[in-house]
């Protein structure tokens, strides 16, 4: 049986600090496989230091890293992808377990879940980062059935038709919350490995801003939560127009059972429409889920379409 094609694929935005040590790393961890490092239009050395250290670069004009990740996936052909950060941050000897996982296992994509070299988290953790994916981890759990612990990992190992089996939509850091939701649309078999996790380089930052990327990522979250689970989503709508109507319409009712009037007619007509509003919320929910369905049905088969790792299944890796 042939040995499976391995690319490791890094996005990459002026991470001259530390793309040699990560490329020399990963190339050592997994000397088969290809190298790609795609810029994205950096301004440091980047892409020059990646060449030197043996990897194939490739630009992406698009500003960030959603738009790389999808041309990543659209260009590289391989049958096992490593995609890792391009900032030192990863254990890059884990990828061999972790390839070698994927492919015993049969997996679709296993996440290195990331634990801190350091006993302070907020050595390695920015300010604020660490509470936001505990919280948006527990957000995906509750929205979509996640099971995974740490849904923002930049470090992952994932199959041929996993990649291949889906549209990337997302421009941002919000691509990894659409990654996840995949897997779950399409009942992947996933696993999560503990990793270490160590800080950046002294000369090297974080793209990643806290509370733009992080409100961005809850709208992508929630527009994910009403494409997949609409009934769900207007369910929830109904209940809370519902609920408003009958708190403001309890008062005007009882005044009418008393008096046989309507003395506060504005607020009648509110409760009305309100409720008007909650019925045609519900409707909503269930001429979309059926079409939800039909999407899941298409992408199940797009996904099952594509020959899985047991395709590629050396008695080593």
């Amino acid at each position: 049986m042939a040995e499976p094609r391995i690319a490791v694929i890094i996005p990459c935005f002026n991470e001259a600090a530390a793309i040699t040590e990560v490329v020399t790393a990963f190339t050592a961890a997994l000397p088969t496989a290809t190298i790609f490092v795609y810029d994205n239009n950096s301004t440091d050395a980047t892409v020059e230091l990646a060449r030197a250290a043996g990897a194939q670069t490739r630009p992406e004009l698009r500003q960030g890293k959603g738009h790389v990740v999808q041309r990543m996936f659209g260009d590289v052909e391989a049958d096992v992808y490593v995609m890792v950060d391009g900032d030192g941050t990863y254990q890059a000897d884990a990828a061999t377990a972790m390839v070698a996982r994927l492919l015993d296992e049969e997996l679709d994509m296993i996440v290195g879940a990331r634990v801190p070299e350091t006993l302070t988290e907020g050595e390695v953790y920015r300010r604020g980062h660490d509470l936001g994916n505990r919280a948006f981890t527990g957000i995906a759990k509750v929205l979509f059935g996640s099971q995974f612990e740490d849904i923002f990992s930049g470090y992952r190992v994932m199959s041929r038709r996993f990649v291949k089996s889906f549209p990337l939509r997302s421009a941002g850091f919000e691509i990894e919350t659409e990654i996840t939701v995949h897997a779950v649309e399409v009942s992947a078999a996933c696993a999560e490995v503990p990793t270490r996790y160590g800080a950046r380089k002294e000369d090297s930052s974080s793209k990643l801003r806290t509370y733009r990327d992080g409100l961005r990522i809850l709208r992508v979250a929630i527009g994910l939560f009403k494409d997949m689970r609409p009934m769900r989503f207007f369910g929830l709508l109904f209940m809370l127009f519902t609920v408003l109507a009958i708190g403001l319409g309890i008062p005007v009712f009882v005044d009418y059972l008393e008096t046989g009037l309507v003395p506060r007619f504005p607020t009648a007509i509110l409760a009305s429409a309100l409720q008007v509003l909650a019925f045609i919320f519900l409707t909503c929910g269930i001429l979309l889920d059926s079409v939800s369905r039909s999407r899941r049905e298409v992408r199940k088969l797009a996904y099952l379409g594509i020959p899985g790792p047991s395709a590629h299944r050396p008695s080593s890796v």
